[in-house]
């Protein structure tokens, strides 16, 4: 009302996030959380115009429906490159604020995406093992787009994501670098480890009516045989304090791809090492920006 645009952004934003958190794995009462949810998309909605630079909510066509992404590009840039991000087990495109900036301020434009069975898709898309088809079909709508290049497109993805953006490199070779944030090498493999609330809310993304039938639905979340065939460049990311990932699938996935890798473990990180963020996030995006051409800022 008073015209301070940019504030307004920002405080969108904390409440989309104060919304998604209060959401987050809130799997025991499905009709809560989905209002929580509508508001964390509505807040961000309302952000995204307002920000610097700012955003724009884009559909993406995808097996007869959409997928829901908010694209963002530095401000000033022709053409810029591209990072894909992709959200893990129950993180959203609503989250990704900071992270976004920090590709922003290198000069990497940003495409977080809702996937099959994330954020806004998970109502009517169940999780896929084989998420290379969803990143391909974000790939082809980059690749309609006059103000970004296509021929520069990274991805990255967090905790489940840092399966699901590994998984789609080893498929999808118009992806020039690939970032993954503790996910995990095979999914039931490390089913009976998992925490209690992190199995069910699997249990309803996967659109699995048992727990038995979520565990037989992660089976094909897996990199087994799949990790040898990732030749881009890599950028791996584990904390030693995880309590949901090991940190040894990181050194696994590290191990097995063809491609150029650099492994961070850190001994005092928990999952996706949020609690040690100087620790990667801005070597991350500097790394990403090299990858895709960029120079040093």
């Amino acid at each position: 009302k008073d015209g301070y645009k940019l504030s307004a952004g920002e405080h969108y934003t904390r409440a989309a996030v104060c919304y998604h958190f209060g959401k987050f794995l809130f799997v025991n009462d499905t009709q809560q959380m989905k209002q929580a949810h509508r508001k964390a998309v509505e807040c961000r909605n309302k952000a995204l115009p307002l920000l610097n630079p700012p955003g724009e909510r884009v559909a993406i066509p995808y097996e007869g429906k959409h997928l829901y992404g908010n694209l963002r590009k530095p401000k000033g840039a022709v053409r810029p490159p591209v990072v894909v991000m992709c959200m893990g087990l129950d993180s959203t495109k609503e989250e990704m604020d900071d992270y976004e900036n920090r590709f922003l301020k290198r000069g990497v434009a940003t495409l977080a995406f809702d996937g099959p069975g994330q954020g806004e898709s998970e109502y009517d898309m169940p999780i896929r093992g084989d998420y290379e088809a969803a990143v391909a079909a974000v790939i082809d709508w980059l690749e309609t787009r006059h103000d970004i290049d296509p021929g520069k497109i990274g991805l990255w993805g967090v905790s489940l994501g840092g399966y699901y953006a590994p998984r789609a490199a080893a498929f999808e070779k118009r992806i020039k670098a690939c970032i993954a944030l503790s996910g995990p090498y095979d999914w039931a493999a490390i089913w009976d480890l998992l925490p209690d609330l992190t199995r069910e809310t699997f249990r309803l993304r996967s659109h699995s009516r048992t727990l038995d039938e979520a565990r037989k639905a992660g089976a094909a979340l897996s990199l087994q045989g799949v990790a040898a065939k990732i030749t881009c460049p890599l950028y791996i990311v584990a904390g030693k304090l995880d309590r949901i990932v090991p940190w040894q699938d990181a050194e696994r996935l590290a191990r097995e791809a063809k491609g150029a890798v650099e492994l961070v473990v850190l001994e005092d990180g928990n999952h996706v090492a949020n609690n040690r963020v100087y620790k990667y996030r801005m070597q991350s995006a500097d790394w990403m920006a090299r990858q895709l051409g960029l120079p040093k800022v």
